[in-house]
C-alpha cells in the first residue's frame, strides 16, 4: 500500500489549520521541522506541532532536521506527533532514541541524507518502524529529485525484505507525478510530497492521483 504524506513545507504557514484540512485524504501530514543549524533554514516547533493536533485527524509525520533529537525529539511525541524521524548523522545514540521514541507511543523512524550510506545502520533496522531516504539535499522545499538516490531506495529495500521487517520506506525531496512511479519502483511505499500537493488547484485530489500512480507502478513490480 501506498501512503502519501503531503508536506506542509509547501503550504501557506499563515493557513496552516485549514492547509491541513485541505489534504485530509492524506495519510500523514508531513511537518518538517529545521532548526537553522542541521540545515540552512529555519521553520517551526513543539508549539505548532501541538496546534496542528488539534486543528486535523491526519496524524502528524515529523521530520526532524535539527542538532541533537537525542534531547529534542521526545518532546514531539509529547506534543502529539504520530511518527517521529531523527537524522542519522545528528543522532548521538540512535538506537536508544528509536527505543524512547517508541516507549512513548510513535513509530520511530531514522532518515539518511543523500551521501550517508545505508549499510552501517544495517544493524539498526529492526528498532525502527520506518527508514527515509532523502531525495534532495535537506533544508529546503521545491528542489529537483536527485535520480541518483534510486540504487539507494533498491539497497534500503532489500535489506529489509533480507531481515524480514515490516518497516515503511519514505522517500522525500522532489516527489511529484512525474518521479513518483521510479521510487515505488525502487521500492518505497511512503511518499512525501509538497508542491506537488499544495502547488496543485485541488491539493485533495493530487494526493489521490499521487497514491493512484505509485499502487499502480508498486502492482505492477509485484507481477
Amino acid at each position: 500500500m501506498a501512503l502519501i504524506n503531503p508536506s506542509i513545507l509547501s503550504a501557506d504557514f499563515a493557513r496552516l489549520a485549514e492547509e491541513a484540512k485541505a489534504v485530509e485524504g492524506a495519510d500523514w501530514l508531513h511537518v518538517d521541522v529545521m532548526d537553522n543549524h542541521f540545515v540552512p533554514n529555519l521553520t517551526l516547533g513543539v508549539p505548532v506541532v501541538e496546534s496542528l493536533r488539534k486543528a486535523t485527524d491526519t496524524p502528524l509525520d515529523c521530520h526532524l532536521m535539527i542538532e541533537d533529537p537525542d534531547r529534542w525529539a521526545p518532546a514531539y511525541v509529547e506534543a502529539g506527533a504520530g511518527s517521529v524521524t531523527f537524522h542519522a548523522e545528528a543522532a548521538a545514540a540512535p538506537v536508544r532514541l528509536a527505543r524512547e521514541i517508541r516507549a512513548k507511543g510513535a513509530r520511530a523512524a531514522m532518515a539518511l541524507k543523500p551521501a550517508t550510506p545505508i549499510e552501517p545502520y544495517e544493524d539498526l533496522l529492526p528498532e525502527l518502524d520506518m527508514l527515509l531516504v532523502m531525495t534532495v539535499e535537506p533544508g529546503f522545499g521545491g528542489q529537483a529529485f536527485l535520480d541518483i538516490m534510486l540504487p539507494k531506495i533498491r539497497r534500503t529495500r532489500e535489506l529489509i525484505s533480507r531481515h524480514g521487517l515490516q518497516m515503511w520506506l519514505q522517500v522525500d525531496g522532489g516527489v511529484s507525478a512525474s518521479t513518483i512511479e521510479r521510487c515505488a519502483e525502487a521500492g518505497a511505499d511512503v511518499f512525501v510530497a509538497g508542491s506537488a500537493v499544495y502547488g496543485a488547484d485541488d491539493p485533495a485530489a493530487a494526493v489521490r492521483g499521487l497514491r493512484e500512480q505509485a499502487e499502480k507502478t508498486a502492482t505492477s513490480c509485484r507481477h
